[in-house]
């Protein structure tokens, strides 16, 4: 399809209005962070590294970034083997209720925050009896990551087929022997892939957190929402929020590149 010279303009255009949209507001709070002025005038009149010292000193936002780790770093645990287990179960077998499985399992990441934060808390106070805490949170990311670790691998298997599976098993090997030595190397990039970008998910998530975590714990994304407001707090929650963009962008960098690659092994 050919496309006329104006109608190349306008696509151009409303391309770079879009990114420029979503970016830009970026952008400012990357060169904030540096921002000398603690009102923020724009253009910045001079630069300064004081607030990324304060920030890297701001016991309250090393303890939230230790928090959103453990987080993320559980949930993504647990969503690499129950996710991973579940693609199997609905890639490689043929039963009663598949479909229905299937959607089950990708719906929490399509259902509103705010639903499934609510759900969970009244789940694990009124009928679990659990107190809200780290542990709480972590089972409610995870919910969620499991989604993304399941499309990942279940996109994985069906690139794959079953070819060389069958052809180590007449062989002469085990089914355990085969997933170690074929099915594993070429599940591990559509693995990793799905771990960062769960762990990416987790990292960043708020509603659900909010109900979840409880008093007394707070992850990176609830620090700077809490600190947003307050006197002289500002700049470090520029700082912080930077952190949180780079730490955010760099997993769903790799996750791109390790999910285009099907040729290679995953290797960057």
């Amino acid at each position: 399809m050919r496309l006329s010279r104006t109608t190349k303009y306008l696509l151009l255009a409303a391309l770079v209005l879009g990114l420029a949209v979503i970016y830009f507001p970026l952008l400012v709070v990357l060169l904030n962070s540096f921002n000398a002025d603690t009102t923020f005038g724009w253009p910045p009149s001079s630069f300064t590294l004081e607030w990324w010292g304060r920030a890297a000193e701001n016991q309250g936002a090393l303890n939230a970034l230790w928090t959103s780790v453990q987080a993320g770093l559980a949930a993504t645990a647990i969503a690499l083997v129950l996710g991973t287990m579940a693609a199997f179960a609905l890639q490689r077998y043929r039963f009663f209720g598949r479909n229905q499985v299937s959607l089950l399992i990708i719906l929490p990441i399509a259902l509103p925050g705010i639903v499934t934060g609510i759900a969970l808390n009244n789940a694990f106070r009124t009928i679990l009896g659990i107190n809200l805490g780290l542990f709480t949170a972590i089972v409610a990311h995870a919910t969620f990551c499991i989604v993304v670790v399941f499309n990942n691998v279940v996109a994985r298997l069906r690139r794959m087929g079953g070819n060389l599976e069958e052809a180590s098993m007449d062989l002469g090997a085990d089914g355990l022997t085969t997933f170690r030595l074929v099915t594993f190397p070429m599940l591990r990039s559509a693995l990793l892939a799905g771990g960062l970008l769960a762990f990416a998910l987790s990292f960043d998530e708020i509603i659900v957190t909010t109900f979840t975590l409880g008093t007394g714990l707070e992850t990176l994304p609830i620090w700077i929402l809490n600190n947003l407001f307050r006197p002289n707090q500002a700049p470090i929650v520029n700082v912080v929020a930077a952190v949180l963009i780079l730490a955010s962008t760099v997993p769903v960098y790799l996750a791109q590149r390790l999910s285009g690659d099907t040729t290679s092994g995953g290797r960057l």
